[in-house]
């Protein structure tokens, strides 16, 4: 199957599939002509590429991912422990995102909002109010 057809059935562009491939992810066969061969189990691996990547793990996340996918004496525990560390990462930018929320909130409510010039939002962009974002992420 050529490349145009394994991103069709992927549901991945062209482009990342060939960096999948620059990088090892997925090994085509080439033919006599050079074209990229794509085999039912580089189709597999592109969509197991796909999910993964689209639940938020790393390139190098999905590489050992792959592996313990194709290990069929793979351990549970181990891809259990990938998955939790990821939980981790999210609930840490669900964090991050919502002091951030917080402070944005904040200077909204602030400003008038209005024809006076004044305005706390590019008051604090400007550099004028960053300690109260500072100590807002701390109490979080």
């Amino acid at each position: 199957m050529n490349i145009g057809a394994a991103s069709e059935i992927s549901l991945l562009p062209v482009k990342t599939i060939r960096y999948y491939e620059d990088i090892g992810l997925v090994r085509p066969l080439r033919s006599g002509n050079g074209y990229r061969d794509f085999s039912d189990t580089d189709l597999e691996r592109l969509k197991f590429l796909q999910r993964a990547r689209s639940l938020g793990f790393s390139i190098e996340e999905c590489r050992e991912l792959l592996s313990l996918y194709e290990d069929r004496n793979r351990a549970s525990a181990d891809v259990k422990a990938i998955t939790k560390l990821k939980i981790q990462e999210v609930d840490r930018k669900i964090a991050e995102l919502q002091s951030l929320r917080k402070v944005l909130t904040t200077l909204s409510e602030a400003c008038h909002g209005d024809d006076r010039p004044e305005c706390p939002i590019i008051e604090d962009l400007a550099g004028g109010l960053v300690q109260q974002f500072d100590m807002d992420r701390d109490l979080t």
